[in-house]
């Protein structure tokens, strides 16, 4: 039987041919500016739990699930259509610092549900907004030694690796996301294993989600942190055939936009995401950032005027103000036209 979820996710390419479509911002960044206690962190289920956990973004769907949701009834508000679930780091991988890696499944269908929820109730039928079950990096990486004494060292193996995003995967669907992302991509190798474990639940519920694969340049060389450019990498993950393939994270718009005008040439067929830091770290920001709402909003316009982008928002540093002003700066801009030189 088809899932609602899925019947929902086939109106989303429609849509990005028609207009471009406005992702959340930060959630990092909006926990951060609660500044919740250790105690906020445990909630009463965890009050006891043998090691600190202040800090585990995660496990806040299951102890304060309200300051949660109203963080994505922030971002709804603010225009979003895309909601990002709170599962950045709720692989067994991640949470195995925390001692909680038996949670990871649990977080990743309250997220789910959570998000669901807040969709549902701001959705219109000519605004519908959608769930991305988000499925972010690991602490532990597939191509990169953790020993600078000892390149050929590795700390975690594929199979690691596909098994703790097959558990995530699978958790996102149960709890009602529309989309999959792979976000904030360093390790080609890494994505590799989600898009991998991905594919299985996809065969294993018979339903296929759109997904979103967002790579990071992490400086001014150009390439991802396992030494790819960004042709190279889109080249790595193209096979899984995405909804849209992007970068995130890392960069400010500005320092971005050359890696955009990149992709968006080597990926004349896929739709293209955005979703930069509000600039450059600065710890004297109350977002830990210097870019206000209206300097992001002016680049990614120019992003969006250029023909660049079909999916905009934010990441490190952007809040419910900084995706107001993207949404209202893009509104006016033509989405960019999908090219297939098959067809040429």
């Amino acid at each position: 039987m088809t899932s609602p979820h899925y019947t929902r996710a086939q109106a989303l390419p429609g849509i990005l041919q028609q207009r471009i479509v406005v992702l959340d911002g930060a959630m990092g960044t909006m926990i951060q500016r609660l500044k919740l206690t250790e105690a906020q962190f445990r909630g009463e289920r965890f009050k006891d739990f043998h090691k600190d956990v202040k800090g585990n973004n995660e496990l806040l769907v299951l102890t304060q699930p309200q300051l949660v949701r109203d963080i994505h009834d922030g971002y709804l508000a603010a225009g979003a259509d895309l909601i990002e679930t709170d599962t950045f780091g709720a692989t067994t991988v991640a949470q195995a610092d925390y001692d909680m890696q038996d949670l990871a499944r649990e977080m990743n269908v309250a997220a789910a549900r959570l998000a669901r929820a807040a969709c549902d109730a701001a959705s219109t039928p000519d605004k519908p907004r959608f769930v991305v079950g988000a499925l972010g990096p690991t602490p532990r990486t597939a191509s990169i030694s953790p020993d600078v004494n000892d390149p050929g060292a590795r700390n975690i193996t594929f199979e690691e690796l596909r098994a703790a995003y097959h558990e995530q995967a699978s958790g996102l669907i149960e709890g009602g996301a529309d989309v999959l992302m792979v976000e904030t991509i360093f390790d080609t190798l890494n994505a590799k294993a989600a898009l991998f474990a991905i594919d299985e639940v996809h065969e294993e519920t018979g339903q296929c989600l759109p997904v979103i694969i967002s790579g990071t340049v992490t400086d001014a060389s150009g390439r991802i942190l396992s030494g790819q450019t960004v042709t190279a990498f889109w080249h790595s993950v193209r096979h899984a055939q995405p909804l849209a393939v992007g970068l995130n994270c890392a960069l400010g718009a500005a320092l971005m936009r050359p890696y955009i005008q990149e992709l968006a040439k080597a990926a004349p067929d896929t739709f293209i995401s955005c979703y930069p830091n509000a600039g450059l770290p600065n710890p004297m920001s109350d977002t830990g950032f210097d870019e206000t709402p209206e300097v992001t909003s002016r680049l990614l316009h120019e992003f969006a005027a250029e023909g660049l982008v079909n999916i905009v928002g934010g990441c490190c540093g952007t809040t419910p103000e900084h995706i107001a002003a993207i949404a209202h700066a893009v509104a006016p801009a033509a989405t960019r036209k999908l090219f297939h030189p098959a067809l040429a």
